[in-house]
C-alpha cells in the first residue's frame, strides 16, 4: 500500500522544483511593485507615509446623523453627500472665505438600511462642523436632532493607535517567529518568516497602489486583517512543511527535489479546497457586507491568495535549496 501511494504521489507531482525560477521570478516581481508603491505613497506629499492613513490614525471629526423619515427612508447617493460636502465654504468671524479643510478624504457610510448616516472628516473646528451638519441637514433631511453626534478624534489619539496597531503587529509577529522556531530548525523557521512577510508585503503593496491611485485609506480593521493573514499564511505553511519531512523519511529513494514536490503534490489538494472554502464566505462579505467591512474583506482575500501562493510554491522552492546546501556541508 505504501509502495502504490508513492508511485502515485509521483505520478502526480507537480514538478514545483523544475519551475522554481518561474516562482522566484513571480513573487519577486510582486514585491519589488509593491516596495515600489509604498515608496510612491511615502513620497507623495498629500500621503507623506508607506500607506494612505485614514482618520483613526490621523486624527478627524466623525458626525453621525439619524434620518427621521418613518419606516422607509427614501434613497441616497453617496456621491450627493460628497459633492454637497466639497462645495462648502467655511466662514471665519469676519465673515470672509477661509480656505476649506480637504473634504474630499470624506468616508460616508450607511448604516440600519439607511436610516443612519455616519461620515468622517479630517479634523474641524465646532463651527466648520456646524457648517458640515446643517447643510446635511437642509439637503437631504429630515433628521433626528437628539440623535445626532459629533465626535473628534485629535491627532495624540490617532497617533497612539498607529502606535498600538504596529506594537500589535510586532508582537504576533514576534510570537509566530518564536512557535516556529521552537518547532522547526532555523532553515524552516527562516522560510517560513520569509512567506509571512512575503505575504504582508503583497497585501501593503496593493494597498499603498490604492491608496495611491484611488485614494483609499486604511484604517484599524486594516491591521486586524494583517494579523488574520500572518495567522492563515504560518497555518498554511506548517502543515506542508510538516508533509514536507513526514516525504523525506517515506521517499528515501526518491532525489531531494522529488521529495518536495511529492510533499507539495500531496498537499495541494488541501490547500485549494481550504483557500476556496476561506474566500467564499470572503468574497460575500465583499459583495453584500457594505462599505463598513469592503476592504477589510478586500485586504483578506488578497492575503489568502498570496498565502496560499507563498505556502505551496514560494517556500518549498526555496526549501529545495537550503536543504541541498545543508546536505552539501555534512558531505
Amino acid at each position: 500500500m505504501t509502495l502504490n501511494n508513492k508511485s502515485m504521489d509521483n505520478r502526480a507531482n507537480l514538478k514545483l522544483s523544475k519551475n522554481r525560477k518561474l516562482v522566484w521570478f513571480i513573487s519577486g516581481f510582486l514585491c519589488l511593485i509593491s516596495l515600489f508603491g509604498m515608496f510612491s505613497c511615502f513620497v507623495n506629499p498629500n500621503i507623506n507615509s508607506p500607506l494612505n492613513l485614514g482618520l483613526d490614525y490621523t486624527g478627524g471629526t466623525q458626525i453621525t446623523l439619524e434620518r427621521n423619515c418613518g419606516n422607509k427612508c427614501s434613497y441616497i447617493n453617496t456621491q450627493d453627500i460628497s459633492q454637497n460636502l466639497n462645495s462648502l465654504n467655511f466662514i471665519n468671524n469676519d465673515s470672509q472665505s477661509i480656505k476649506s479643510p480637504n473634504l474630499n478624504r470624506s468616508e460616508i457610510r450607511f448604516l440600519d438600511n439607511s436610516n443612519i448616516i455616519s461620515i468622517r472628516l479630517p479634523f474641524l473646528s465646532a463651527s466648520q462642523s456646524d457648517v458640515v451638519v446643517n447643510s446635511i441637514y437642509n439637503t437631504f433631511g429630515p433628521f433626528s436632532n437628539s440623535n445626532t453626534s459629533v465626535q473628534i478624534i485629535g491627532p495624540s489619539l490617532g497617533t497612539q493607535l498607529l502606535r498600538s496597531s504596529l506594537i500589535s503587529l510586532l508582537v504576533a509577529f514576534a510570537g509566530i517567529a518564536l512557535y516556529i522556531n521552537f518547532r522547526y530548525d532555523k532553515t524552516y523557521s527562516f522560510l517560513a518568516l520569509l512567506a509571512l512577510f512575503h505575504d504582508v508585503l503583497i497585501v501593503c503593496g496593493v494597498f499603498s497602489w490604492l491608496g495611491y491611485l484611488k485614494g483609499v485609506e486604511i484604517d484599524s480593521l486594516f491591521a486586524v486583517s494583517l494579523l488574520t493573514i500572518a495567522g492563515y499564511s504560518v497555518n498554511n505553511t506548517v502543515v506542508v512543511f510538516d508533509r514536507i519531512r513526514e516525504r523525506r523519511q517515506l521517499d528515501n529513494k526518491f532525489s531531494l527535489k522529488q521529495q518536495i514536490d511529492n510533499a507539495v503534490s500531496a498537499t495541494l489538494t488541501r490547500t485549494i479546497y481550504t483557500s476556496c472554502t476561506t474566500l467564499l464566505p470572503l468574497v460575500c462579505i465583499l459583495i453584500w457586507g457594505g462599505s463598513t467591512l469592503y476592504w477589510f474583506s478586500f485586504a483578506l482575500i488578497v492575503g489568502v491568495i498570496a498565502g496560499s501562493w507563498s505556502s505551496i510554491a514560494l517556500a518549498p522552492s526555496l526549501l529545495s535549496i537550503s536543504l541541498k546546501n545543508e546536505i552539501e556541508q555534512k558531505l
